[in-house]
């Protein structure tokens, strides 16, 4: 970091303007020079989730659905639904602070899932909403699962409610309408932030059993403990993968594992190499020169001469000692 040297606050430092033809260490193409390793690096954790899903998607279309593993979560949504039809009490669920995106239709499979077997017991299905785009897909997305059920005249548009954008009032509606409607079973499903205490205490308060998933690390403690069940992390999409049948979801998940075992082989066999030959010739400690990291990215123009420039320097270090003993 640069000093203001006259009013001693730190400057940003400035680029440094590069001549034509220079090359940067790290920065060049990974097949440059032949260097192919992080290239096959990288297809390799790409082509498993693609085939995964290509794979499920044929399958679908022969009737038969991808095998995911039925997580325990899921048996505590059917028992908090089960629960609200015995009491005749209505079913509240909110997505927190979920915007459109991959969590979200992952929370929607799990909504789907709700709302086909509200609409087929008979019970009132509230979803408060704090997003307008994601209020349009979740009405489209509970009004097919009514009409799939034969149903469609359950549907009641009322029950889908924009509350407002603003985090802590959204909270205050969803537990004014929790209250209100004296809900059975409460479902949080999404992101959240400081607001997650306020809507899990708001069915605690009301009785209701209450599942909750969530991939925001610091408010798993407050589920937790107002929760009956909370469904963790990646459990989130293993959910909504399992219970929407979606075969890309399914593909996707059951992909990403078999990448995340080829990404942990990899660092396994970075580890041992680096750790049996850490050492140059010169005796210097230099995990860039093991066969591994050479494979990966090969050493360029740029990283040759940063290597030279080292060992020069070593070199000279270690001559100029020899001299002086």
């Amino acid at each position: 970091m640069w000093w203001n040297t006259h009013i001693g606050m730190p400057a940003p430092l400035m680029p440094v303007p590069l001549a034509v033809g220079d090359v940067i260490p790290g920065v060049e193409h990974a097949a440059q020079d032949g260097g192919w390793g992080m290239l096959m690096t990288a297809a390799l954790m790409i082509a498993p989730p693609m085939a995964a899903i290509a794979l499920a998607r044929a399958r679908k279309r022969r009737g038969l659905d991808m095998y995911i593993r039925r997580i325990p979560g899921i048996s505590a949504i059917d028992e908090a639904v089960g629960r609200a039809v015995e009491m005749g009490r209505p079913i509240a669920f909110t997505f927190g602070l979920t915007l459109v995106g991959p969590l979200f239709f992952a929370c929607l499979g799990v909504l789907s899932h709700i709302a086909r077997r509200a609409a087929r017991y008979g019970s009132r299905l509230l979803i408060p909403q704090m997003d307008v785009e994601v209020m349009t897909i979740t009405q489209s997305a509970v009004r097919e699962c009514f009409r799939k059920e034969g149903k469609p005249e359950a549907y009641r548009e009322e029950d889908i409610r924009f509350m407002s954008d603003e985090q802590f009032a959204f909270a205050s509606g969803f537990m004014g309408m929790v209250h209100r409607e004296r809900a059975a079973a409460c479902f949080l499903f999404g992101s959240f932030a400081a607001e997650s205490l306020i809507l899990a205490e708001a069915g605690q308060q009301a009785g209701a059993i209450q599942v909750a998933g969530t991939t925001s690390n610091e408010q798993v403690a407050f589920f937790i403990t107002t929760c009956d069940y909370t469904i963790i992390g990646e459990e989130v999409y293993a959910a909504g993968a399992y219970l929407s049948g979606d075969p890309v979801q399914r593909g996707s998940l059951r992909g990403q594992d078999a990448a995340k075992m080829v990404l942990l082989a990899l660092l396994l066999a970075g580890a041992v190499n680096s750790t049996a030959d850490v050492r140059d010739a010169a005796g210097s400690w230099n995990s860039y020169r093991t066969a591994v990291a050479r494979w990966l990215v090969p050493p360029s123009k740029g990283w040759g001469e940063l290597a030279g420039g080292e060992s020069g320097e070593n070199g000279d270090a270690g001559d100029s000692a020899d001299g002086g003993g």
